[in-house]
């Protein structure tokens, strides 16, 4: 883990195409990042499933293990809230995850089927019992704050609340901050220099370019379901020239 740790540098980040499978990690693996990286809403897509954990965790961990056999970069899987009611439950199902070849996660805040957070003490309470199991993990903790369609001023305001998550979450043992939502170039610098975590954003296809996040002090960028989404568009398109092409 503390060289994956090590990628994570503000101002130099560490750039992520988040794959769904075994064919798109191998596909991704060709380009020679320095790591793979999962997207749950992706993942659970391309397994005929609706983000949010109703994918059913054995299935996932089996997406996670022919990911992992099929690469030999470090993988960092998207773990939603864990697929767990219990923390005996969460804490079991990190163990098979890290056995399965994970070296990090992602780990988020909101309560799955529902639009509220977890309190930040609760939150906080989780990681570091996720800590406690697995030493060598890096632990991305993804807070879902700003990630409700809000606009800027009510973002802004929220500001302190999430600096205070932050803190929360890196005495808890995290090693990462994960903001997705945010795009608004001078919030995204107000949060990389207050938090004490190295901060990681999800980019979109029509944001800021990567040299932009990294001059704002983003230690981290993933892109989200940006790339399932685009190969679906052009496996579409694919298929409908080769139909055209019958007529």
């Amino acid at each position: 883990m503390t060289d994956f740790k090590a990628m994570h540098v503000p101002g130099r980040p560490l750039v992520l195409c988040n794959i769904w499978d075994a064919g798109s990690a191998v596909a991704v693996a060709k380009a020679n990042p320095l790591a793979i990286a999962t997207g749950s809403w992706a993942v659970a897509k391309a397994q005929g499933y609706e983000d949010g954990q109703n994918m059913p965790f054995a299935r996932f961990l089996d997406t996670v293990i022919q990911i992992s056999d099929a690469i030999s970069l470090p993988l960092t899987v998207d773990f939603e809230a864990g697929f767990a009611q219990t923390d005996k439950g969460l804490f079991e199902n990190l163990q098979r995850l890290v056995a399965a070849g994970a070296i990090g996660i992602n780990f988020e805040d909101r309560v799955i089927g529902d639009k509220t957070l977890q309190t930040r003490e609760a939150q906080a309470s989780k990681i570091k019992g996720l800590r406690g199991v697995e030493q060598n993990l890096f632990i991305n903790a993804r807070c879902d704050l700003m990630f409700d369609g809000s606009d800027l001023e009510t973002q802004m305001a929220r500001l302190p609340d999430l600096i205070d998550r932050a803190q929360a979450y890196a005495d808890a043992g995290a090693d990462g901050f994960f903001v997705p939502g945010v795009t608004d170039p001078a919030l995204i610098e107000k949060i990389c220099a207050a938090s004490p975590l190295p901060v990681n954003v999800m980019r979109g296809g029509d944001t800021h370019s990567i040299a932009t996040l990294a001059a704002l002090g983003v230690a981290r960028i993933s892109h989200g379901p940006a790339p399932y989404i685009q190969a679906m568009q052009a496996l579409t398109e694919q298929a409908k020239a080769m139909g055209r092409n019958l007529g």
